[in-house]
């Protein structure tokens, strides 16, 4: 009987690393997926806005599509409610709401560029409750610059810091689902990372 030759074990073959494109086509999958997630039925600003914008910023290797991909994937979800709930839904593509909320998507992206890199779960808990009063400055600032009328809340074509007030219980709800799509997206990705080693070889920009 033959002594086995030392190191005659084949050494594992290197985990082979996803190619840019595909790792961004699985970003934007994994964004898109959170935001027509607002089509099933929710608490209000209970979404995945705030929390796949900071995703987008943190893991997309180009700056532009970490932007563009979040916008894109929103869009994307406002077209099928538009869709699903008829006409009257359309006239908030006109609203200042609108582009109020698209602005709070760009610059929570580029908030997370500050996570690349340095993804972890309390700095991820930080920047989406950051994201979360950046929403809620933003697009309540915008009603009340625009005046709007709200029926039931009057105090908003009053002065600011009563439109604020007034949307004081929607935070609760805009934090809670930005914490809640973060671990989901952000948790998600890190498990999958594990899963598949190749994802981490490209998976952070310099």
């Amino acid at each position: 009987m033959q002594p086995a030759l030392p190191n005659s074990t084949p050494a594992s073959a290197p985990t082979p690393a996803f190619s840019p494109r595909a790792r961004a086509l699985l970003l934007f999958a994994l964004i898109a997926a959170a935001a027509i997630s607002r089509l099933v039925p929710h608490p209000p600003n209970f979404s995945p806005i705030e929390a796949m914008a900071l995703f987008g910023g943190a893991y997309f290797l180009n700056r532009s599509w970490a932007v563009l991909a979040p916008l894109a994937a929103m869009f994307l979800s406002d077209l099928l409610l538009g869709i699903l709930q008829g006409g009257l839904y359309f006239e908030y593509f006109a609203s200042a709401h609108f582009l109020a909320i698209y602005a709070c998507i760009a610059l929570s992206a580029v908030l997370g560029f500050g996570l690349r890199g340095r993804v972890k779960s309390v700095r991820v808990l930080g920047y989406s409750i950051a994201g979360s009063l950046l929403f809620f400055l933003i697009t309540n600032f915008a009603v009340w610059l625009t005046a709007t009328d709200i029926v039931q809340f009057p105090a908003c074509s009053a002065s600011l810091g009563a439109c604020y007030v007034a949307g004081l219980p929607f935070l609760k709800w805009t934090v809670l689902g930005t914490l809640f799509y973060a671990a989901v997206l952000f948790g998600g990705y890190e498990l999958l990372q594990r899963q598949v080693p190749g994802l981490r070889a490209t998976a952070v920009a310099s």
